[in-house]
C-alpha cells in the first residue's frame, strides 16, 4: 500500500575517503577517482589497503574539547550533520528540539576506542582504563550525540543492520515523519572501523581485496577481475522533512524519498542468497511502498560491494525484476566499502544524482562479468529519467532500498 506522506530531502552532509564535505566527494566519484591506498596501520597485515577519509582533522572542525570526547565514528557523523542542517537552511537555536529526531545507523560503533582502552588495560591495567571508554564507543551515541549538539529531543534511534545501516536509518526515519512522530528527522549512518583487529577480522574471513599491487584498482564492482572489497570510513547525513512543510518554510527540496523496503535472506550468515531472493524482497517492497511498477526504475546505485557472491547476486536481481533495464552503478569503486555508512552516503549520492541528472560511473570497471546481464555505467551519464533505487545488502542477510526521486 503506498505511503501517502511525501518526503523531502532538505539537506546534505557528507565525509568520505572521497573528501570533507558533499562537494569534493561528488567530484571524486563523478571524476571516477578511487581513493584506495596502502594503510600504514596494516603494514603487518595480510591486507594491507583501505580508504581513509584524507586530512580529516578532528580538533580543527569540531574544537580539540569536544574532540577528544568523541570517537571517529561519531566525529564524522557531527561534521557531516552540521553540513547537511546549514545546507537545509534550518537553525537549531530556533526549532522545536522536541519535534526534532535523530535516527543514524552503524555496524558496529567504536571499535578505535575500544581497541585502545584494551591496550591500556593490558600494558597499564584497569586503574588507567579511560573513564570515557563506554560514552566514546557505545552504539547509541552516535543519535545521543547528535541529539546534544542541535538539541533535538525527539525520538533518537541508532539502527544497527550491518552494511545495510545506512540505508535502514533513512527508511526507519521516513516513517517517523509519516507517522508524525516528528517533522524534522537528522538521519543517514556513520562508520570507523578501519582497526587492526577488525580489518584483520574481514581478511581472515576472505572478504577483502587482495590486489594490493595495485591499491587503486582494488575495488571493482561488477568486473569480472573483482576479488573483495576494500574497507572504508565515513558518514553521510541527509536531513528530512514533510514535503509540505519545507515547501512552507520555503526551503530548497533537494529529492525525495518515496518509498523504502526491507528484508531478511534467512539464508546465511555472511553470504548473499545466490539469486537474492532477500533483497528481491526489498526492491519489490519498497517499489510497492511508492506505488510504483519494476519498469519506472530508471537508475540504480546498487550495493555493488566489489565481492565475488554479492555483485553476481544483485545482478541477476536487477536483471530479473527491473523490466526497464536501468542504469545501474556503484561508487565504492572510489570510496571504497563504507560497512554501516554506506548505505547512508548512497543515498546522498542518489540525491546529487536525481538533482544534477549525472550517473557517476563505476571505477575500475574494465570488463564487466559476462554473467551479468545489466547495463553498468563505467562513464559519467546523464540520468535517464525514472525513479532511482538504492540498495543495500549486509551480513547477517539484511537488505534495505530506498527509492528516490527528483524535487
Amino acid at each position: 500500500m503506498r505511503n501517502a506522506v511525501e518526503v523531502a530531502v532538505t539537506g546534505l552532509g557528507l565525509v568520505t575517503p572521497g573528501g570533507i564535505g558533499v562537494g569534493p566527494s561528488w567530484r571524486a566519484v563523478t571524476e571516477a577517482r578511487p581513493a584506495a591506498a596502502w594503510d600504514p596501520l596494516l603494514a603487518h597485515h595480510r591486507v594491507r589497503i583501505s580508504c581513509r577519509v584524507p586530512g580529516f582533522d578532528a580538533a580543527a572542525l569540531l574544537g580539540a574539547r569536544r574532540a577528544h570526547r568523541l570517537d571517529p565514528f561519531v566525529q564524522f557523523a557531527l561534521v557531516a550533520a552540521r553540513e547537511a542542517v546549514a545546507d537545509a537552511g534550518l537553525d537549531p537555536a530556533t526549532w522545536d528540539g522536541g519535534r526534532v529526531g535523530v535516527v543514524l545507523g552503524c555496524a558496529d560503533g567504536g571499535p578505535i576506542t575500544v581497541e585502545e582502552q584494551h591496550r591500556v588495560l593490558l600494558g597499564e591495567g584497569p586503574a588507567r582504563v579511560s573513564p570515557l571508554l563506554l560514552p566514546k564507543q557505545l552504539p547509541n551515541m552516535l543519535a545521543g550525540q547528535a541529539a546534544l549538539e542541535f538539541g533535538a529531543r525527539g525520538p533518537n534511534l541508532v539502527v544497527a543492520t550491518a552494511c545495510a545501516s545506512g540505508a535502514s536509518a533513512v527508511g526507519t526515519a521516513r516513517d517517523l515523519l509519516a507517522l508524525d512522530r516528528c517533522d524534522i528527522v537528522l538521519t543517514g549512518g556513520s562508520e570507523a572501523m578501519l582497526t587492526p583487529l577488525v580489518m584483520a577480522g574481514f581478511a581472515q574471513m576472505g572478504a577483502l581485496s587482495q590486489r594490493e599491487e595495485d591499491p587503486q584498482g582494488a575495488s571493482r564492482p561488477f568486473d569480472a577481475g573483482r576479488d573483495g572489497f576494500v574497507a572504508g570510513e565515513g558518514a553521510g547525513i541527509l536531513v528530512l522533512e514533510r514535503a509540505a512543510d519545507a515547501r512552507a518554510r520555503g526551503a530548497r527540496v533537494r529529492g525525495r524519498i518515496v518509498g523504502y523496503g526491507a528484508s531478511a535472506d534467512a539464508h546465511h550468515l555472511t553470504s548473499p542468497h545466490p539469486e537474492g531472493r532477500g533483497l528481491e524482497a526489498a526492491i519489490r517492497a519498497a517499489l510497492a511502498d511508492a506505488g510504483l511498477s519494476p519498469g519506472e526504475v530508471g537508475h540504480v546505485n546498487a550495493h555493488g560491494t566489489s565481492t565475488p557472491l554479492n555483485d553476481l547476486a544483485e545482478a541477476r536481481v536487477i536483471h530479473r525484476v527491473l523490466t526497464g533495464r536501468p542504469l545501474v552503478t556503484s561508487t565504492k569503486g572510489v570510496t571504497g566499502h563504507l560497512l554501516g555508512a554506506a548505505g547512508a552516503v548512497e543515498a546522498v549520492f542518489a540525491v546529487l544524482t536525481a538533482e544534477q541528472r549525472l550517473v557517476p560511473p563505476t571505477a575500475n570497471l574494465t570488463s564487466l562479468d559476462p554473467r551479468m546481464d545489466i547495463d553498468v555505467a563505467s562513464r559519467p551519464t546523464p540520468a535517464p529519467g525514472g525513479v532511482i533505487l538504492s540498495n543495500s545488502s549486509g551480513f547477517g542477510g539484511q537488505n534495505a532500498v530506498l527509492v528516490l526521486a527528483p524535487a
